[in-house]
């Protein structure tokens, strides 16, 4: 089978899983009558775990010199843990379970997007062309998953989620794994790829920006919640976000152009900006929801920008680890004190003063972005 339509599958149900963890892991344990603030705990504890599972799984799979087998495993275990979690209903047991999740989903992301990125090298397609399929199956499922809560409950989520991780299995049985490098690893080419001062600022930009977009995918579903909205609204909410990546990943060989890439996640942080004061305004849920639309200005454009110049600037042979640097950063670390500031700011003052917080961090993001495009490229 083609390998690209493989890759292209496997990103549609890896990202379909995380639609069900993502957002909907706040809105399940607000159910189960959980505060904002534990919930904010459940979700930054988890972030912690990311933080460590994220560079360990990266490093194994650079030094073992495989992605696919990594993947494999990763999987497995995701389809059990996934299933307990919305099996479960005591406090204790959703943390364990979550945070185990954490441990074994969050790094398939990294390893996913270098393999991604590496096939597509290899095989002279773009990025965008897979990882628009990835974009694709976080819409479908976010939009679907809203449905299962209200109709089948939790267990009808565990099972949806157990039976997407074994198909996503299957696929990733067939694929071929990604090229290896030329040069061998050493621990001395990553020392000196994160002791240059200009990746440094980069990564720095990374933390920043990320923080207020890791608030609002906490948060965004307990809010919709609190204005008097449905689940099946969290999930139209995520679909229309989710969908409008879809043009945006497809067509970034057209619009995404080698040397502009800081410029351009600038521009995306603008937009952010623009996206959380719009939203600290907004009463009406189904507005709310629909304002999601501005995602295909926000994160499919800073993120691909984001790769294509953490890829121009990381030693080949460590690829994978830089992916997962990025990554840990974006969903990790950023989610560690998004999750926690977050879950306290909501509980003390409501979603409307969280939103503007969020969107005064995404200004300065930006105003930061602009000024290291005028020191490094202008």
């Amino acid at each position: 089978m083609n390998t690209s339509f493989l890759l292209k599958g496997f990103n549609f149900i890896y990202f379909a899983l995380l639609a069900m963890f993502i957002p909907f892991l706040p809105v399940y344990l607000d159910n189960q009558g959980l505060s904002p603030a534990k919930i904010g705990f459940i979700i930054g504890t988890g972030g912690v775990v990311t933080i460590i599972a994220q560079p360990l799984w990266g490093m194994i799979s650079d030094r073992t010199k495989t992605i696919r087998k990594v993947l494999l495993l990763l999987l497995v275990c995701s389809a059990v843990l996934g299933y307990l979690l919305y099996a479960s209903a005591s406090y204790t047991m959703l943390v364990i379970f979550a945070m185990l999740l954490y441990f074994v989903l969050m790094p398939i992301d990294p390893l996913t997007e270098s393999l991604n990125f590496r096939i597509a090298e290899s095989e002279g397609i773009s990025y965008g062309s897979i990882r628009t399929y990835g974009a694709l199956g976080y819409g479908v499922m976010a939009l679907l998953t809203g449905y299962v809560l209200v109709y089948f409950g939790a267990h009808g989520l565990g099972l949806l989620f157990a039976a997407s991780s074994m198909l996503g299995l299957l696929l990733c049985w067939k694929m071929p794994d990604a090229p290896v490098a030329g040069k061998p690893v050493t621990l001395n080419s990553l020392k000196q790829f994160l002791a240059n001062r200009q990746t440094l600022l980069f990564l720095l930009l990374i933390f920043v920006s990320s923080v207020p977009a890791r608030m609002n995918d906490t948060f965004l579903g307990v809010y919709i919640l609190e204005l008097g909205g449905k689940s099946q609204l969290v999930g139209q909410s995520f679909f229309i976000a989710a969908a409008s990546e879809i043009v945006v990943f497809a067509l970034s060989y057209r619009w995404l152009r080698s040397g502009k890439e800081l410029i351009t996640i600038t521009i995306a942080g603008a937009f952010y900006f623009i996206r959380f004061f719009l939203s600290a305004w907004i009463s009406d849920p189904h507005l709310l929801a629909y304002l999601q639309v501005l995602q295909l200005l926000t994160f499919p454009v800073f993120y691909s920008a984001a790769i294509q110049y953490l890829y121009s600037i990381v030693p080949a042979e460590w690829r994978a680890t830089g992916q997962t640097v990025l990554a840990l950063l974006f969903f990790g670390v950023s989610g560690i004190l998004s999750s926690y500031a977050g879950g306290l700011l909501y509980n003390a003052f409501g979603g409307q003063t969280m939103y503007f917080c969020i969107a005064a961090l995404s200004l300065a993001g930006t105003l930061f972005g602009f000024g290291l495009h005028r020191r490094y490229v202008a």
